[in-house]
């Protein structure tokens, strides 16, 4: 086991984690709907999420990889088959190609394990299967009921809540989307012909998933490598392969000064990684490179928390704080909300951790990000209220002006 405890060791392990994800190049995957497609098919997956008080995170994610990405490239994408909705360790969009390793969890629901729902109504189930077959797509909206609608998804009518049931089974998929809206359509409709549908065994599923994390993360830890993962056997099963491949020395590992303990491809640290350069990222909070909140402190020394779970009086940066990626740090957060009414993006504070890095350099390089990312919003304007330490504030707000 190699010890990585120098700050240039570290800043090593730094840059081969944000390569791997597509953080370190202006376009590693392309642009446009092709570069979408891509950096599905590399990060494995994309987390949806239903937040809105900036660009919906699975938009977002794609955004600070693919120039030239529109939010609507995702729906082609699934209409075109390129890839499918379904649960990773969240809801996500995952790729097509992948499509064999839903199963076992598909199968596990349909035994009996619960996802959201302890009672199934099998009769309703079994009469939206029937119409969906005979009448085609179907959303919930489009069906009839008595039933009162009260607020909170655990609340969600009778019909809404079999056919969400249906597709976590696997009977039914999401063929389109528009926005939150989903169509529903039957598995066989919505599956490409050439998809491979075999059930994995427990080995295949392990090589998979160790081969999908080192492949979008670089180095992972044993717990991040089957993050949020309930299947003790899953979990088994990759331990004993990563302990295989380290017997065989086609993996390594490396120990940080946290004492965090990360597995990667051997000879991974002898591979050429891209330079450092002087763009910063506005990273949504459900971020790949970020989701693994103790891989992140252990590895980047970030302390985060989506504060939007939190109770206002305890909240530290605000509703919804956004990660700044800068020369392979995270110098800081945003918490900011897209007034899309008026078409503008307020920034409420800026908050800067502590680094010893140029203040007029990153001032910067913050309004050379923040300029696209509210175009990405939909937004003409942008205002600063705060920044933190305070004295940055009316520079920030002074460099802003312009596009306020």
């Amino acid at each position: 086991m190699i010890e990585f405890k120098s700050k240039q060791d570290i800043a090593r392990l730094r840059r081969l984690a944000l390569a791997a994800q597509g953080l370190s190049q202006a376009k590693p995957y392309g642009t446009g709907l092709a570069g979408a497609r891509k950096a599905i098919e590399h990060l494995g997956y994309v987390q949806i999420d239903t937040i809105a008080v900036v660009e919906r995170a699975h938009h977002h994610v794609i955004h600070s990889r693919v120039p030239q990405f529109k939010p609507e490239m995702t729906n082609q994408l699934l209409l075109n088959g390129d890839i499918f909705e379904y649960w990773a360790h969240a809801a996500a969009f995952l790729p097509m190609a992948d499509f064999r390793f839903s199963l076992p969890y598909k199968q596990a629901i349909k035994s009996g394990q619960t996802h959201w729902y302890r009672e199934r109504d099998q009769t309703l189930m079994g009469e939206l299967l029937a119409r969906i077959r005979s009448d085609g797509p179907l959303r919930s909206r489009d069906i009839e009921t008595k039933a009162k609608k009260r607020a909170g998804w655990w609340d969600w009518k009778p019909a809404k809540k079999a056919l969400e049931q249906l597709y976590m089974e696997g009977d039914l998929m999401v063929s389109s989307r528009e926005g939150f809206q989903k169509t529903y359509d039957l598995t066989e409709r919505v599956l490409p012909a050439h998809v491979n549908t075999q059930m994995p065994d427990m080995a295949e599923f392990a090589a998979h998933l160790l081969d999908r994390q080192l492949r979008g993360h670089g180095l992972m830890s044993m717990k991040g490598l089957t993050y949020l993962r309930r299947s003790t056997d899953l979990r088994q099963a990759v331990k004993d392969l990563v302990q295989e491949k380290l017997a065989l020395g086609e993996l390594e590992q490396v120990k940080v000064s946290s004492g965090e303990v990360f597995v990667m491809d051997a000879g991974a640290l002898e591979r050429p990684v891209p330079r450092l350069n002087q763009r910063m990222l506005i990273l949504s909070p459900f971020d790949n490179a970020v989701i693994q909140r103790d891989r992140l402190k252990s590895l980047f020394d970030y302390d985060y928390q989506i504060e939007c779970y939190v109770p206002e009086a305890k909240r530290q940066f605000g509703y919804f704080c956004l990660p700044l990626l800068y020369r392979g740090a995270f110098v800081g957060r945003i918490d900011c909300k897209a007034h899309r009414s008026i078409r503008h993006l307020e920034v409420k504070a800026l908050h800067l951790e502590q680094h010893k890095m140029d203040e007029a350099q990153l001032i910067t390089a913050f309004v050379a990000a923040i300029l696209p990312f509210s175009q990405f919003q939909a937004c003409d304007s942008v205002s600063l209220t705060a920044a933190y330490p305070e004295h940055l504030t009316q520079r920030f707000q002074a460099a802003l002006k312009p596009l306020g």
